[in-house]
């Protein structure tokens, strides 16, 4: 019994820590430059140097890197507020795709009013778009929110339009281009928006001049 025990603790060890060896990296972060607001964002704002931006919808131009003197604690964040049609923002790593199964995941802190809901957008390596089925929806005050990636429905995304199509099941995760966000609305001011503060992904970095 002596030295069987040692050997069943030694085992259960292996298994409590299995997940932790296997959980992905943190791929990138992104918390915007803490300079004047600007109409539309630009990649001036981009804190993150390995990071493009890009914006997308028929009301693109009216996505605001905003921030307010108070409350004393405003973030630096996106506003859709002042969007004129449907928009969203993506991030791309300029020498990496990303690989978003297993345990892959993306957080973010924001903050929705009115009816918004935010969903997770995503770009294949081939090219094509999905949006999620699960959002992150309104809130009184900035929170962080997660979206376990295993978990999600998906559907293909008119990327110039920014409106939601068919079902897609089982996409390929393994090569991600750009990872963003859209609430699938036009902007409605400060009582019908999505604020987005930072955005975190976690995932494995897969080269972009991989075969």
């Amino acid at each position: 019994m002596r030295s069987f025990l040692p050997l069943v603790a030694l085992s259960c060890l292996a298994a409590v820590s299995l997940p932790a060896q296997v959980r992905p990296p943190l791929f990138f972060r992104e918390d915007w430059k803490e300079i004047p607001a600007a109409t539309p964002v630009t990649q001036e704002h981009v804190s993150n140097p390995d990071l493009i931006l890009a914006l997308y919808g028929l009301g693109k131009m009216g996505i605001k890197k905003s921030h307010h003197e108070k409350p004393a604690d405003d973030p630096f964040y996106i506003w859709f507020g002042q969007c004129e049609g449907n928009c969203a923002l993506s991030l791309r790593h300029k020498s990496s795709y990303v690989d978003l199964t297993g345990q892959a995941k993306v957080r973010w802190r924001s903050k929705q009013a009115g009816f918004r809901e935010t969903r997770l957008l995503i770009k294949l390596a081939d090219g094509t778009w999905l949006v999620s089925d699960v959002s992150d929806g309104p809130s009184g005050d900035w929170r962080e929110f997660e979206f376990i990636i295993s978990d999600l429905r998906w559907r293909k995304l008119d990327i110039n339009k920014v409106i939601e199509g068919k079902w897609v099941a089982k996409p390929d995760l393994s090569k991600v281009d750009e990872i963003g966000w859209t609430d699938l609305m036009p902007g409605g001011l400060s009582d019908a928006c999505t604020r987005v503060d930072w955005m975190e992904v976690y995932g494995r970095p897969v080269s972009r001049d991989a075969k």
